[in-house]
């Protein structure tokens, strides 16, 4: 899973807006600044990415996670409460929180919230799950932001998982080649093992 992290972490990082609009679902954010997640260290856990964004006229944090797996000690709605509050305690502005899955069979219990509902008491975290599986990645393929190119393997495929890997790394690497792009084709074949252990493209 590291791996996964670090490919995850390193496209994040260098497409904060592509993300920021993804998992938004908003055009209107500008000046997405990465935050380091050493800030929000407690026993050894740390955020996968936090951004300072703009939302229209709003300053707000845009948390993400990324997980291949499931999260089950503790279970990811009680991780998303530390890492949330934390993030509310040390910086004093609005949280969005995403998990994004990256495993067609993570994240399928995953409540999108944590509660606490006990009277005078209750307490109501919430987060969107995105199941990349569940998301059309011809659409990313010909439309999407470039810091989700890599991610497309990993998306609802157009046909046989192999051939579509081969249809993502080719789509990849026809676009115009810069640093960022060819590092992209080397991203795509790093999902390979998540999308088709088998296969030899």
């Amino acid at each position: 899973m590291a791996d996964f992290d670090i490919v995850s972490k390193y496209l994040m990082h260098h497409y904060p807006d592509d993300f920021t609009r993804f998992a938004l679902g908003r055009d209107d954010v500008e000046g997405a600044e990465v935050i380091d997640p050493e800030q929000l260290t407690v026993e050894a856990r740390q955020t996968d990415s936090l951004l300072r964004v703009r939302l229209g006229s709003e300053a707000v944090l845009v948390h993400t996670e990324f997980q291949a797996a499931d999260s089950t000690q503790p279970p990811m709605a009680r991780r998303m409460v530390g890492y949330i509050g934390r993030a509310v305690e040390q910086y004093g502005l609005p949280v969005v929180s995403s998990v994004i899955y990256l495993r067609s069979e993570a994240g399928r219990r995953d409540p999108g919230h944590y509660l606490q509902d006990r009277p005078g008491q209750r307490i109501l975290i919430e987060y969107q799950v995105i199941r990349l599986s569940e998301l059309d990645g011809q659409r990313i393929l010909k439309s999407g932001p470039v810091g989700l190119l890599p991610f497309a393997p990993l998306m609802r495929p157009t046909g046989r998982p192999a051939d579509w890997l081969q249809t993502c790394v080719r789509e990849v690497q026809a676009q115009p080649l810069d640093r960022a792009t060819c590092s992209q084709a080397t991203l795509v074949v790093a999902f390979k093992p998540i999308v088709s252990p088998a296969c030899r493209c």
